[in-house]
């Protein structure tokens, strides 16, 4: 029987339509950083690198009566400015881009991408249904309910795509969207 974390992992996977506190302890990915638009050849080309990791890891993993369904692409974002993210062009956005791995992968299975464990702790999580244009009227909800239970950014804006926007119409995805955060007196 395969892994399949989108199923057994509902604490993970799962978010309400109105943002929720949530805390996530440590799990491995495969990752890419890199720089630059989401439509750039260099994203382009990193979700592929991205892909051929977790797939050769999933054919290791296999051979070892350990085989699992490739969880679905996620990306952590960030600018290096202090200026509001999305008022600067998206070819100044960096990049982590992420694809969870059950615990029987290990580092050693993993080529073509590094191997992270990242553990964000607290968070506030909530899902985005609609294009990623639509985004911003989502984080402006996060934003108030960050600043009405007194909490802060403590990390980058994470992203899980339950959709594939090659196949789901713009008006019907499903995007997680994450922010990790701390009491503003902590």
């Amino acid at each position: 029987m395969k892994i399949d974390l989108a199923k057994t992992d509902k604490h993970y996977y799962d978010a309400p339509r109105d943002p929720a506190l949530r805390t996530f302890d440590a799990y491995n990915y495969v990752t890419v950083t890199g720089s630059g638009a989401p439509e750039s050849p260099a994203y382009l080309d990193a979700v592929a690198a991205l892909y051929r990791a977790a797939y050769g890891a999933k054919k290791i993993a296999k051979a070892a009566a350990a085989d699992f369904v490739v969880p679905k692409l996620e990306g952590q974002w960030w600018v290096e400015s202090d200026e509001p993210p999305l008022s600067l062009p998206r070819e100044q956005w960096h990049w982590k881009l992420m694809i969870r791995m059950p615990d029987p992968v290990t580092a050693d299975m993993v080529s073509g991408a590094s191997f992270e464990s990242i553990t964000e702790g607290d968070t506030i999580q909530v899902l985005h249904v609609g294009p990623y244009s639509t985004e911003p009227e989502t984080l402006a909800r996060m934003e108030a309910f960050m600043t009405a239970e007194g909490l802060t950014m403590n990390g980058r804006h994470h992203e899980i795509y339950l959709s594939d926007p090659r196949k789901a119409p713009a008006a019907s995805t499903k995007t997680i969207l994450r922010h990790p955060v701390r009491h503003i007196d902590a």
